[in-house]
């Protein structure tokens, strides 16, 4: 993985990496993107997005080559509360209680975040700093998976990846309904029963 020349603030804008100007033009196309969504609109059409910033078309795509590399700048901060939950859950002394937690926090948040959930669901990631944030959650839910079968409270076969790419499912299966807040816990209590050892 490249290494990453600036860093990265609690809104994910990039600093010393880029020159002052470049890093203007980042900055006014996430603040003009987040002003979208804020509106309701997560359609995210760069052109548009360029003309609201008043920047080129070309700046933009410079900074974001697709609409995903757009979502990955865009949740980088929900990423961060992600991983620091993953982290809290590992620790917590009742294992699957953490497991449950988590599940549902990730849930939640990719309910009320699309961009967040497919980013969260993508197998490919444009920017370094989301694999390294993917990576860095996949290590604390797998911390807490062990924990959670030494304990014989989850079975044996099922790994990080397969917990998100579940709980992925999930959270397509409850926008598919009517996004009932009672369904959702529902589904949570099938996944965390599915992830018991068999009887």
């Amino acid at each position: 993985m490249a290494a990453y020349a600036g860093r990265v603030t609690s809104k994910g804008e990039q600093e010393p990496g880029l020159r002052a100007d470049a890093a203007r033009n980042r900055a006014r196309v996430l603040r003009v993107a987040r002003e979208q969504l804020a509106a309701g609109d997560d359609s995210l059409q760069l052109n548009a997005i360029a003309r609201l910033a008043g920047v080129g078309v070309g700046t933009v795509y410079r900074h974001f080559p697709n609409r995903h590399a757009l979502w990955e700048a865009l949740s980088t901060e929900r990423f961060q509360e992600l991983v620091d939950e993953a982290q809290a859950a590992a620790a917590e002394e009742d294992a699957l209680a953490g497991l449950y937690r988590l599940l549902r926090f990730t849930l939640l948040h990719a309910l009320g975040d699309s961009g967040f959930a497919a980013v969260l669901e993508s197998a490919s990631d444009t920017d370094a700093r989301t694999a390294a944030l993917k990576a860095e959650l996949d290590g604390a839910v797998a911390h807490l998976l062990d924990r959670a079968r030494r304990s014989g409270a989850i079975r044996r076969d099922v790994e990080a990846d397969d917990v998100r790419r579940l709980l992925c499912g999930i959270e397509h299966a409850v926008r598919a309904g009517d996004s009932d807040p009672k369904r959702t816990e529902v589904y949570l209590d099938v996944l965390l029963e599915g992830l018991r050892p068999p009887r």
